[in-house]
């Protein structure tokens, strides 16, 4: 929302191009899409990573780290110590950087800025290397912060957003298309702006008016009566309005590049704010959103595997050992649903579940059930 509008010629009057418009769009694009990637836990946990991200808020640790990602394609989870148990802090992609391990997408090297001053300058900087990390303060290494640790990786782990062989970081979620779209909706609004002005004071003319009679327009715009007398040849001004100008071209035009914008992002028009009828079920909002959902599962699955590279060095911190990242293949980043069942929805969901248990006894489990409608189990062993 604090992308500038771009400059669109000449047609608009100088007194208006102060105006400035925003467009909340793709804030709504990264907020619908991070809302509904909810973490869950980690499965086949073995090494204790449920315990160390519990301790570490992680209620708000992976939604920030989730968030900061859609929007800059990556972000980062730094990984310190403190009395020897690991501390997790996310770092977003505009303050951390590194080269990346396309193999297991964790950082060979990594460089973040830990802290600014009011002004930007760095003030506390942080170099990654395995084995150690080094610590610069106004640009001057201070040894006495050098952390040493077992861990083969730097302790600066990326969590990346639909990377690809091209982009090993990955791609924003406000793609060029997004902000291109943006700019024309900016555009729109501030012409439909401008044109409310002649459309709430329609412009008027006066036809005969004698040269000598004395005109005020701003009293003429702000007055209920005008007084024109005949002029020494006892003709009388006729006076005239032009023809009002219509809201309905801009607001058909934003709505164009709305629906254009939805599609690009998987949203729909009540989304971005335009009314139409309402979805009857869960079922129908979930299929309206079916592109949303496909991103939102797509963007779950190099989540994880981010979630579980930082818990595999914070592991290593915690126990002060070299931990082989083989040894952590079978642990599974697990996520609630992205679509919430409504009670007609869940209806049809006990039908099948008592069906598949039926013919395979015991196949739908607690956890099962919870990765599919989200609900927890009243049982111990959830």
């Amino acid at each position: 929302m604090k992308n500038n509008i771009e400059k669109i010629g000449n047609m608009i009057p100088k007194s208006y191009k102060s105006l400035s418009e925003t467009l909340g769009w793709c804030a709504k694009a990264v907020d619908s899409l991070a809302d509904r990637i909810v973490f869950d836990s980690f499965r086949n946990d073995n090494f204790g990573l449920n315990e160390i991200y519990r301790l570490n808020n992680s209620d708000i640790l992976f939604d920030s780290a989730v968030l900061s990602a859609l929007i800059s394609s990556c972000s980062f989870i730094y990984i310190s110590a403190n009395n020897g148990y690991p501390e997790l802090q996310v770092i977003d992609g505009g303050n951390a950087t590194g080269i990346i391990d396309t193999t297991t997408n964790m950082l060979t090297e990594g460089y973040a800025v830990l802290e600014r001053d009011e002004y930007g300058k760095a003030v506390l900087e942080a170099y990654f290397r395995p084995y150690i990390t080094e610590y610069y303060i106004n640009g001057v290494i201070d040894n006495r912060l050098t952390f040493h640790h077992k861990s083969p990786f730097a302790l600066l782990v990326p969590i990346i957003n639909r990377p690809d062989a091209k982009r090993p970081f990955g791609h924003s979620r406000i793609s060029r298309a997004c902000m291109n779209l943006t700019q024309s909706a900016l555009r729109t609004l501030l012409r439909s702006e401008v044109s409310a002005e002649f459309y709430s004071v329609p412009q008027k003319y006066i036809l005969g008016l004698d040269e000598d009679a004395e005109f005020n327009n701003r009293a003429a715009e702000l007055s209920s009566f005008l007084n024109f007398g005949r002029d020494e040849n006892g003709n009388m001004p006729s006076l005239g309005q032009f023809q009002q100008q219509s809201m309905t071209p801009h607001l058909e035009q934003l709505r164009t590049i709305a629906s254009v914008f939805a599609g690009e992002t998987g949203l729909t028009l009540d989304d971005l704010g335009f009314t139409s009828s309402n979805p009857s079920s869960s079922e129908a909002i979930r299929a309206s959103h079916e592109n949303l959902r496909l991103s939102a599962r797509k963007s779950q699955r190099t989540f994880g595997t981010g979630f579980v590279n930082a818990g595999f060095l914070a592991v290593c911190i915690r126990d002060n050992f070299e931990y082989d990242r083989r040894a952590f293949a079978d642990i599974r980043a697990e996520w609630l649903p992205v679509f919430e069942p409504d009670s007609a929805a869940l209806t049809g969901i006990a039908d099948a579940i008592l069906k598949i248990n039926q013919a395979v006894p015991g196949f739908m489990n607690a956890r099962n059930i919870r990765l599919l409608t989200g609900l927890e189990s009243a049982s111990d062993d959830v």
